[in-house]
């Protein structure tokens, strides 16, 4: 039975290498796969979806107003999917969800979702907020915090290394922009001994 499944974790865990990997598992055993990425994130070329580590691959974009079910539902009478994959779904809307949900109980496709759970103020995205309502399994990747804790926040810094505690919830960026911290480190704003040389790289 299909189901739907949301891969959360802080910035910097790895989760499109996790993404990228799971594609290739399905791929290698003769399945075929539908990556869908948000056409908000553009940091490596708008319909890519990049790891840390090298690996990218393309994608199709997805907007707010996109219905995601009609989308697939067209995609697998062109070919047989064996899987959906979706990076970036913290942007996906609720709406957005729910049609992927639809996905694998009508389709019967599952739907591997990974994203952020919350922003820099440590308030859920709409996207993950709704999967983590729904979703039928989830799964926290892990990443570590400087002091060597589980990494569970994300603070957003400014051009100078400072943090920042107000702004849009949206704003793209990698390792210059955003720093995962454990909870307590997160509350103090203490993004480590070596926030100097994170700044400079």
């Amino acid at each position: 039975m299909a189901k739907l499944y949301f891969n959360y974790s802080a910035m910097n865990a790895g989760k499109s290498t996790v993404l990228l990997q799971a594609s290739h598992n399905y791929r290698e055993r003769g399945m075929q796969t539908m990556l869908l990425t948000s056409a908000a994130d553009d940091r490596v070329g708008v319909g890519t979806i990049a790891s840390r580590i090298g690996l990218a691959e393309r994608a199709e974009t997805f907007a707010p107003d996109d219905d995601l079910f009609r989308r697939i539902a067209e995609e697998s009478e062109r070919r047989r999917l064996g899987c959906v994959l979706v990076d970036e779904a913290q942007f996906l809307s609720e709406a957005q969800v729910w049609q992927l949900a639809r996905v694998a109980d009508n389709l019967g496709v599952p739907v591997m979702c990974y994203g952020l759970r919350t922003d820099f103020q440590g308030k859920l995205f709409p996207g993950s907020a709704t999967l983590l309502a729904i979703a039928d399994n989830l799964r926290e990747i892990r990443t570590i915090c400087w002091c060597g804790r589980k990494a569970t926040m994300v603070v957003r810094l400014d051009g100078e290394g400072r943090v920042i505690e107000e702004g849009d919830q949206v704003s793209i960026g990698g390792e210059e922009s955003y720093v995962s911290l454990c909870r307590r480190h997160w509350e103090e704003k203490d993004i480590g001994p070596n926030a100097q040389l994170r700044i400079s790289l």
